[in-house]
């Protein structure tokens, strides 16, 4: 039975990877970058200063303590940061070759601008709810589009993929991590990683962001180190390991050999799984911080998708690829990246990356639930059916640290792309009203003002709850 369904599943993926979502990705990724005029270079020093005026706490009109744009931040980045950093890499290496690592770079690269499109179109829809803020895909879908159908079909497609099986995949890899590095059984860590994800989650938003808040720096930053060290130490093999990428990616031999197609298809879908830039994910958590115009948090969760694949995925591949591991018959995922690090820095290496694989996918496991929970109440706010999602969040988990890895990878991959491709349908219809956000914040950065959006600050914005117009507006007095 297994194996009848892992192959409908590997068909659904061939069909979508191979023909649809490659496609839909970089035509889009290509449109957003020319019709922002490359705001993911334009704007990225703007970025860093909206991220620094972003740490602070805010509150709303009521006087209550809301989440901030860095915390949002964090919650996306703590979704986006997980086993597609350590463990997918390795295996699109393994798989597709050093090639793929050219690929994931160009999905990031142009990826940015559409991150920048979807997360503006959430903080623009995003709604008023008892802990702040909430929105997202499903959100514009119904008030931008007009299309309720649309966003309740994308909703319960999130909830079922980030709340459920991508979980199952986070969990999978902290059990295997752990198993290797210190034969710890699965059912034991099933078991820890499960009282611990309901510890997190029955706090709800609040304390997801606060634990995101506290994990993200400090995981992302001790990984980086770490490879850097090994990089430094290898520096001069890395002109020869660039070298390997880019022949990889457009040698005549792998031209020939059909390596170009598998490089290409590896890195497009291990980069989209790790920095979810289109899929509509990222929106949920961009949409709940307090900010004085949504193009902020844009350039925030635009900011992810480099933290993400420009500098952690790259970390992890260069790391792959310097240690020579990746040609090993056999191995891959986790105990790739696992074994690379350890052939350079010695038996502790392996210790160190279950230690990261358990900040990165704990984090992604509160982000994830985070999306599913937002969606939850967009298709109905009913406290019952939230704890029943808790509860089969926490179900999963466990399922996930004793299931075998092919299958989850593949579910992962099948739902991810339906997902994006509903997503990607909207955004690019609403895009324009992205675009004429940004106009209108860097008009105002001109001026030399710090950016304040109201409804009429575009003309014709409809159906829009959380802005007010030029006269009054409860985020101005927010801010």
């Amino acid at each position: 039975m297994l194996v009848f369904l892992d192959s409908i599943i590997s068909t659904g993926n061939t069909i979508l990877w191979s023909y649809v979502l490659i496609g839909m990705l970089l035509v889009l990724g290509i449109y957003f970058t020319f019709k922002t005029k490359f705001v993911q270079i334009k704007l990225l020093s703007e970025t860093f200063k909206v991220l620094g005026q972003g740490r602070g706490s805010v509150e709303d009109e009521h006087g209550q303590k809301g989440i901030s744009a860095f915390q949002a931040f964090c919650i996306s980045v703590a979704s986006h940061v997980g086993t597609g950093n350590l463990a997918g890499v390795a295996m699109a290496v393994s798989v597709g070759g050093p090639g793929a690592v050219f690929w994931m770079w160009l999905i990031a690269l142009i990826g940015a601008a559409t991150s920048f499109v979807e997360n503006t179109l959430a903080q623009i829809y995003k709604v008023k709810d008892h802990n702040g803020y909430r929105g997202g895909p499903a959100y514009y879908m119904e008030k931008a589009l007009g299309q309720k159908w649309m966003g309740l079909t994308f909703s319960v497609i999130i909830t079922v993929v980030f709340g459920l099986v991508f979980n199952s995949v986070q969990a999978n890899t902290i059990s295997a991590a752990f198993e290797t590095a210190f034969g710890i059984n699965k059912l034991s860590v099933g078991i820890g990683l499960t009282a611990l994800t309901c510890l997190v989650i029955f706090g709800g938003i609040k304390r997801i962001a606060k634990v995101a808040e506290m994990i993200v720096p400090v995981m992302a930053t001790a990984y980086v180190l770490v490879a850097l060290f090994v990089l430094v130490k290898n520096i001069t093999l890395l002109p020869e390991t660039f070298k390997l990428i880019f022949a990889s990616a457009f040698g005549l031999k792998q031209a020939v050999g059909g390596g170009i197609g598998a490089a290409m298809m590896q890195g497009i879908k291990r980069g989209l799984f790790s920095n979810e830039a289109g899929m509509g994910s990222a929106p949920n958590a961009g949409a709940t911080s307090t900010v004085s115009h949504p193009v902020k948090q844009g350039l925030l969760q635009m900011f992810g998708v480099f933290v993400d694949t420009i500098i952690i995925c790259s970390a992890t591949a260069l790391v792959v690829l310097i240690s020579g591991e990746y040609t090993t018959e056999g191995l891959t995922g986790i105990q790739l990246t696992q074994t690379a690090l350890s052939s350079q820095v010695g038996a502790w290496g392996s210790t160190f990356i279950a230690a990261c694989i358990l900040l990165f996918a704990f984090s992604s496991i509160i982000g994830n639930y985070y999306y599913g929970e937002s969606n939850i109440e967009f298709l109905n706010g009913n406290k019952t059916w939230l704890l029943i999602f808790r509860l089969s969040v926490a179900g999963m988990v466990f399922w996930g640290t004793q299931s075998a890895v092919s299958i989850v990878w593949n579910m992962a991959d099948l739902f991810m792309g339906i997902m994006a491709v509903i997503n990607l349908i909207a955004i690019a219809i609403l895009g324009k009203i992205a675009f004429a956000a940004l106009e209108d914040y860097i008009k105002q950065k001109k001026a030399g003002k710090d950016p304040v959006f109201h409804i009429d600050n575009i003309e014709g914005l409809k159906n829009v709850e959380c802005w007010g117009t030029s006269k009054k507006s409860s985020l101005e007095k927010a801010i």
